[in-house]
């Protein structure tokens, strides 16, 4: 029984081994699965390009924000710069592609939807942090 269990385990280690599957990373980010019959397969989905435009008009301005609420974020970093700042770095855009389409503000609280990088997003602000809706972490 005991040479049983070892020669199973043996083969399954063996069959783990003999893989030669080879994942590489191309200069733009992209990961290629190398399979061993010659043949490759990109493993990441290709970002497709988004429309810059969120169909917005052509005069077009931001929301004004209470400048007494955004002065009180500035302790916790969480005013309007940063929140885009996140918004930014989240979308892989820069700051000024990303556009405040709508704002339900209060101290504690507040709504955010934005156009960042052609796709419209909501975030939510509770106090200080700032997190997208419909993401816990």
């Amino acid at each position: 029984m005991k040479k049983c269990l070892f020669m199973f385990l043996f083969f399954i280690t063996l069959v783990g081994f003999s893989q030669n599957n080879h994942i590489v990373k191309t200069e733009d980010g992209r990961r290629i699965l190398l399979k061993s019959d010659y043949t490759w397969e990109y493993i990441d989905i290709e970002k497709s390009t988004p429309d810059k435009r969120c169909n917005l008009a052509v005069d077009f301005e931001e929301p004004k924000l209470n400048s007494k609420i955004q002065s009180q974020l500035k302790k916790g970093r969480a005013t309007m710069d940063d929140v885009k700042k996140k918004v930014a770095k989240d979308y892989d855009c820069e700051v000024a592609d990303v556009i405040l389409l709508s704002v339900s503000e209060q101290k504690v609280k507040a709504v955010y939807q934005f156009c960042a990088n052609g796709t419209k997003v909501t975030y939510k602000r509770t106090g200080h942090a700032i997190i997208q809706s419909g993401k816990f972490f």
